[in-house]
C-alpha cells in the first residue's frame, strides 16, 4: 500500500507517506507557510521513497475542523492530485488525528479516553471525546463546536487525558472537566503521520471517496472574529 497524507488544518504543515509498514513525514510549524511548504514536502517524500504520484493507491487529508484557510489549501491539493490520478481520497478528522497522537504519546490503555480541544475562535472551542480501543481512537458521541463553558465529558472512561491547543482555554471550561484530566498537553496539533495511520485502517476497511467528494468539515460556517472576555 502506498498512501500520501496531508495536513494543513492548524499551525502545523505536514505531509506523510506510508509505504506498506514504512512511514516518513515532513512537519513544520508555520502558521502562514502552508502554501509554500506543502508541495515541496510532497516532492521530497516521493523522491525519498523513489516513487512518482502515479504509484499512489490513495490520498488522505485532515479534513477539519480547523483553520478555514488551511483546510481549503489541503482540500485543493488533494482534489487536484486524486482527480488527476484517479485514486480515492480518505478524509480524516483533525480532532481524531490529535486523539491518535495522544494515545500513542501517552501509551493509553483500553478504556482510557482523551478529550481533544481546538480553539475555534469567536469565543468557541472545537471539542470531541475519544475512547482508546485496541490502541485506536473511537469517537464518543459527536464532534462539536460550542462555548468553552459548555464542554462535557462522555461517560464510561477509566482515565481522562486532555490534548490539543484548545486546552489553553481550560480556565473557561467547567471546573470538573479540567479537574478530571490526568494529564493535559496543549502542544499537540494534527500531524499527517497520524492522519496516515487512521486513513490506512479506513482504506483497508473499504473507505474512500472520489476526488470531488473530498470536502472540508468546518462544523460551523461563521467566519466573524470574536474574542473571549479578557483575551
Amino acid at each position: 500500500m502506498k498512501l500520501l497524507a496531508l495536513d494543513t488544518s492548524s499551525e502545523g504543515c505536514s505531509a506523510a507517506l506510508l509505504v506498506d509498514n514504512s512511514l516518513v513525514e515532513r512537519f513544520e510549524l508555520a502558521p502562514r507557510g502552508h502554501t509554500r511548504l506543502l508541495m515541496p514536502m510532497i516532492r521530497e517524500l516521493l523522491a525519498e521513497k523513489e516513487l512518482v504520484p502515479a504509484d499512489l493507491d490513495a490520498i488522505a487529508f485532515a479534513c477539519g475542523p480547523g483553520s478555514f484557510t488551511g483546510l481549503r489549501i489541503a482540500t485543493g491539493v488533494v482534489q487536484g492530485l486524486a482527480y488527476g490520478l484517479g485514486i480515492p481520497v480518505i478524509p480524516v478528522s483533525s480532532l481524531a488525528a490529535v486523539a491518535e497522537d495522544a494515545i500513542q504519546h501517552w501509551q493509553m490503555l483500553d478504556g482510557d479516553a482523551v478529550a481533544v480541544a481546538f480553539d475555534a475562535r469567536m469565543g468557541e472551542a472545537y471539542w470531541a471525546c475519544y475512547m482508546c480501543r485496541d490502541g485506536q481512537p473511537e469517537l464518543m458521541g459527536h464532534e462539536q463546536v460550542c462555548a468553552p463553558a459548555s464542554v462535557t465529558l462522555a461517560d464510561g472512561a477509566s482515565r481522562w487525558f486532555g490534548a490539543g491547543q484548545g486546552w489553553s482555554l481550560k480556565e473557561h471550561f467547567p471546573a470538573d472537566v479540567a479537574a478530571t484530566m490526568g494529564r493535559i498537553d496543549e502542544t499537540l496539533v494534527p500531524r499527517a503521520s497520524r492522519v496516515a495511520e487512521i486513513a490506512a485502517r479506513a482504506f483497508h476497511a473499504g473507505a474512500g471517496v472520489p476526488a470531488e467528494q473530498a470536502q472540508p468539515v468546518y462544523i460551523r460556517d461563521e467566519v466573524a472574529w470574536k474574542k473571549l472576555p479578557g483575551r
